[in-house]
């Protein structure tokens, strides 16, 4: 890596933050129920996968030496923990409108179930570090420009913002643990992104279909809502497309997360957060700080 090309901040944990999703209406993204069920069924996502994260970088916490890695792998494991507890939050108000939470949550179990009690450390590390890769390029694309999220609702919107920050805070740990004490071989590690895109695009297109069925949606509507939707995700100009180049810089032989900017807007947050002690009121000001 050129170490003159580095942009790396410490992580900080950050506790007992209230977003009051319980105010939140149904359709809070500006109405729209594809585009708020696309986000639900990602959130979905989050407290088990952030559960999976922890665990894949524990198995190598014993062979950690460096000290200035072994503060970052504990704070990394604590900020997971809160994002787990707030999505909780955000599941059991999909729960409350009547969603199959608990069906999609007993599945996701499985699967990270067998992926650490079947597959090698290894595999569990570059898996992590990989999807830690893809959530930060989607922080950043989801705020860099302000009229991505213009739509959605302050509260989710602030309570992606805090797990944007964080993300950028600790994009680089679990994959400075697979670069360090993991022996990953760089197939595996190149392997791993590829593979994780792939099933979370496709899992969450599924949730986020069978939520618009319990919401009361024919498949005939639900067909013509993807045709709407999903250009907007994935088409030319969709916000997942904008982060092509930054995704691609996985696969180059010295690529690491801190050779990425840290989202240009990163010091609002925090220092709104600091002066008002409100994640509310710093999300607002980190979105409006976007283009």
């Amino acid at each position: 890596m050129n170490a003159l090309v580095k942009y790396q901040v410490d992580p900080v944990v950050r506790t007992k933050l209230d977003f009051k999703l319980e105010e939140v209406p149904r359709f809070w993204f500006g109405g729209d129920p594809f585009r708020t069920r696309l986000f639900d069924a990602l959130s979905l996502t989050f407290p088990d996968g952030e559960r999976y994260f922890i665990e894949s970088v524990r198995l190598f916490r014993d062979k950690i030496t460096d000290p200035d890695l072994q503060q970052r792998v504990a704070d990394f494991i604590r900020q997971e923990a809160q994002h787990g507890i707030a999505h909780d939050k955000m599941n059991q108000v999909m729960k409350d409108q009547g969603m199959p939470v608990d069906q999609f949550i007993t599945f996701l179990h499985k699967i990270f179930k067998f992926e650490l009690t079947q597959r090698s450390p290894q595999y569990n590390i570059a898996m992590t570090a990989a999807a830690e890769h893809l959530t930060a390029l989607m922080a950043d694309t989801f705020y860099s420009k302000k009229e991505t999220l213009a739509e959605a609702h302050p509260y989710v919107r602030a309570l992606l913002a805090w797990h944007s920050i964080e993300e950028m805070e600790h994009r680089d740990v679990a994959f400075d643990v697979m670069k360090q004490v993991g022996e990953v071989p760089e197939n595996l590690r190149k392997f791993t992104l590829a593979f994780t895109t792939f099933m979370m695009i496709n899992f969450t297109l599924y949730r986020a279909n069978v939520m618009l069925r319990h919401d009361g949606f024919s498949r005939i509507e639900r067909l013509k809502m993807a045709a709407k939707g999903l250009p907007w995700f994935f088409g030319q100009k969709g916000i997942f497309s904008a982060m092509k180049t930054e995704y691609m810089d996985w696969f180059k032989k010295d690529f690491h997360p801190s050779q990425h900017p840290v989202i240009r807007q990163y010091q609002v947050w925090v220092d709104t957060m600091a002066e008002t002690n409100d994640p509310i009121q710093a999300g607002e000001a980190f979105w409006q700080a976007g283009l």
